[in-house]
């Protein structure tokens, strides 16, 4: 059986970038994900759950880079319970989100997107795979009277 959760929401603060002592790139995120509903009185509600999550390396890295408090968000990832015990004496536990995915919401605005080069690429973008770059796209003009151009 698969634990995957995929959740939209809004960052509730600034990620936190830090490194491990092997320089290994970390952000942690907390986010806020709300609901709005009608009671059984007809009166609007809202109901928010606070989440917390963690990614690593480059997706750490650009999360850092892209995203600030209040960006809307989609993140899909795995649920991880981790626990502790404090200095008092007491266990502590929480649920988190070890994130696989991470990225901006477009139902209410708009992003760009702009490529970051890949650890062990050359500076041709070759990755190991082979020797050929892809062909950029060509926009298409030979449209027909009944053909929209989308």
């Amino acid at each position: 059986m698969s634990n995957s959760v995929t959740l939209v929401g809004n960052l509730v603060e600034d990620p936190e970038l830090r490194f491990t002592a092997s320089g290994v790139a970390m952000a942690r995120i907390r986010l806020a994900v709300s609901r709005r509903y009608q009671d059984r009185n007809g009166e609007w509600q809202e109901d928010s759950s606070f989440f917390g999550g963690t990614c690593w390396r480059d997706v750490a890295e650009n999360v850092a880079e892209s995203l600030s408090k209040g960006s809307r968000i989609i993140v899909t990832g795995r649920l991880k319970q981790r626990s502790w015990e404090t200095n008092e004496g007491d266990k502590r536990s929480v649920v988190e989100i070890d994130i696989q995915e991470i990225g901006p919401s477009l139902r209410w605005a708009t992003a760009t997107v702009t490529r970051t080069p890949r650890s062990g690429g050359d500076e041709s973008g070759n990755y190991g795979g082979g020797t050929t770059t892809p062909a950029a796209p060509v926009a298409r003009t030979d449209f027909g009277p009944d053909e929209a151009p989308f």
